[in-house]
């Protein structure tokens, strides 16, 4: 029983070594590759050429602005659907809930 237990707990051991030590392993088989991710501007104008140079600029700033654009635009149309469903006669503030 006990080298069992022992056989066991060496083989859990090797698993999660070996979880660790992967990444490295498959670092350290290739070279490094000079890989440069970029958006393609050739077609675009106005807003769209400026959102993809900004990504070609700074990665950072792009998230930023990503980041403060998104909730922005989610409000915007919240607001624009709240006034649809009020206009085909949805009303969502005065409403009867159905479990009382």
């Amino acid at each position: 029983m006990f080298r069992l237990r022992k056989l066991w707990t060496w083989a859990v051991c090797l698993a999660l070594t070996l979880n660790f030590l992967a990444p490295s392993l498959a670092l350290a088989a290739k070279a490094k590759a000079n890989v440069v991710i970029v958006a393609d501007t050739r077609k675009l104008d106005g807003l769209l050429y400026w959102w993809a140079e900004m990504y070609n600029e700074s990665h950072l700033l792009f998230a930023i602005m990503t980041m403060i654009i998104i909730p922005f635009l989610g409000c915007i149309l919240g607001w624009l659907a709240d006034i649809v469903m009020n206009h085909i006669g949805i009303d969502l503030q005065h409403r009867d809930l159905a479990e009382k």
